[in-house]
């Protein structure tokens, strides 16, 4: 593989980067409360003043750009990453923003007449609908629960599909379109979950939270962050703190693992032509990062 080229820097701890038709990389600044345009030259423009916490982005059946929001996090110098609700959270949600003028419309804030936490990545099936995650926010001394929801990007129907999973973050669909991947933060966790049809996952076995299984996991002080999936099946994982791009097979042996300049790589996703072009955000640095990869990343429904 070629060495990671800085693209674009001076990011406020940026996430959920989506490929553009015409080559510019749209992504989210958690810190700086917007979503930004990187043009293929680097010059990077506001695309979205959406507030709160952005975080992961997708492109929807309508070409409009959808987006889970934290709410908004406190940062304490000397850490990069927030370590707490903002003073002005009061909920996370999904957000539709405008593919032309980027403003930002809400769409959902609860499920079942129970706010959500911190909204974080999602990802279009082929039905139209939406996957999506909730981290649940960190406190001082403890945590919202976190989930899987399928939803409706008309703002008709959410769902709770998976509930609790301890720190979902990453999301992924199989090519075919029949497992679901989330990546687990803490303890670095692979889940893989039977998709029996939009929305619906396997039914859960007795005692058991929900039907996921573990299907990879790695030590250290490792924690899994976002993920995409590879036109092979593979799911590439950013993992923090070790700074790596970790992939993973569908059966759960680890590929590879790519070093990152960055301790915190946070989020991978593809374009170009071959579709081997992959971008990863740096996010510990504020940077964006090109490569290119070994092998072709999956292209998503919806994208282009």
């Amino acid at each position: 593989m070629s060495d990671v080229e800085i693209l674009a820097t001076g990011l406020g701890f940026p996430e959920g980067p989506v490929v553009c038709p015409d080559g510019s990389v749209i992504l989210t600044e958690i810190r700086n409360n917007q979503c930004s345009r990187v043009a293929p030259d680097g010059t990077t423009t506001v695309f979205s003043r959406c507030g709160g916490g952005p975080n992961g982005l997708a492109f929807g059946p309508d070409g409009a750009l959808y987006l889970c929001n934290n709410g908004g996090s406190k940062y304490v110098e000397g850490h990069s990453m927030g370590l707490a609700p903002h003073p002005d959270y009061k909920y996370g949600s999904v957000q539709r923003l405008d593919p032309k003028t980027g403003e930002a419309t809400l769409l959902y804030k609860d499920c079942d007449g129970h706010d959500l936490s911190a909204p974080n990545d999602l990802v279009f099936d082929t039905a139209g609908g939406f996957y999506f995650t909730d981290l649940g926010k960190r406190y001082a001394r403890h945590r919202d629960h976190g989930g899987l929801y399928y939803a409706q990007p008309d703002g008709s129907k959410i769902t709770r599909i998976a509930f609790p999973i301890l720190s979902p973050n990453g999301c992924g669909l199989s090519p075919d379109g029949k497992t679901l991947y989330v990546a687990d933060t803490e303890g670095a966790r692979l889940w893989a979950f039977d998709v029996k049809g939009p929305g619906v996952l396997a039914e859960a076995k007795p005692f058991a939270p929900h039907s996921g299984r573990v299907i990879a996991g790695i030590g250290s002080n490792a924690r899994f962050d976002s993920l995409a999936v590879l036109a092979s099946g593979n799911i590439a994982v950013a993992t923090l703190n070790t700074g790596y791009i970790t992939v993973i097979s569908p059966t759960g042996e680890i590929v590879e693992a790519v070093k990152m300049p960055d301790s915190y790589p946070t989020n991978i996703c593809f374009g170009g032509a071959d579709m081997k072009t992959a971008y990863i955000t740096l996010s510990d640095t504020g940077r964006l990062g090109k490569m290119t990869w070994s092998e072709p990343g999956l292209k998503l429904n919806y994208n282009g």
